[in-house]
């Protein structure tokens, strides 16, 4: 969970009156944490987050289409983060279909402010393996944990 994932979720946070912050089991990707570590790690960092602004956050894990888990949870609004123009035509047709899937669940999209706008989580775990500091743009616990993943001594 990177800074520019923290900015997405406190901005959200704002605007609606209980945030889930659905955490995918992306098993065709590969990820570098299990699904029960990724959800630990994002309940860790939500709670914090959550205490520090005053809102209402949840983590849930789902492993079905995001849209069949939205209406599991009983939302009807689905955020995503934009931090590029590149984003924007995978998220746009992505929120097409979804539309399709499911009319009644709305898209939002909202833009990640200047800070972040450069950080992906890819770049950030490429630049973690091989060494360098990643402490900008992950926070610190985040940080020892990627260390500890990466056998690099905290």
């Amino acid at each position: 969970m990177t800074n520019g994932h923290m900015d997405i979720v406190a901005r959200a946070a704002r605007v609606v009156d209980h945030l889930i912050v659905a955490v995918a089991a992306n098993a065709g990707k590969g990820p570098l944490f299990t699904l029960k570590e990724r959800v630990a790690m994002a309940e860790l960092e939500m709670a914090e987050l959550a205490q520090s602004i005053g809102a209402s956050i949840e983590v849930r894990s789902f492993d079905t289409l995001l849209v069949d888990f939205t209406a599991q949870c009983g939302a009807n609004l689905i955020v995503r983060g934009l931090r590029a123009v590149s984003d924007f035509e995978y998220e746009f047709q992505m929120a097409g279909m979804n539309a399709r899937l499911s009319p009644d669940i709305e898209t939002i999209f909202l833009m990640a402010s200047e800070r972040c706008q450069f950080i992906s989580s890819r770049f950030v775990k490429e630049i973690g393996r091989l060494g360098g500091d990643i402490s900008q743009f992950v926070s610190p616990r985040v940080k020892a944990q990627l260390d500890e993943k990466f056998g690099f001594s905290a």
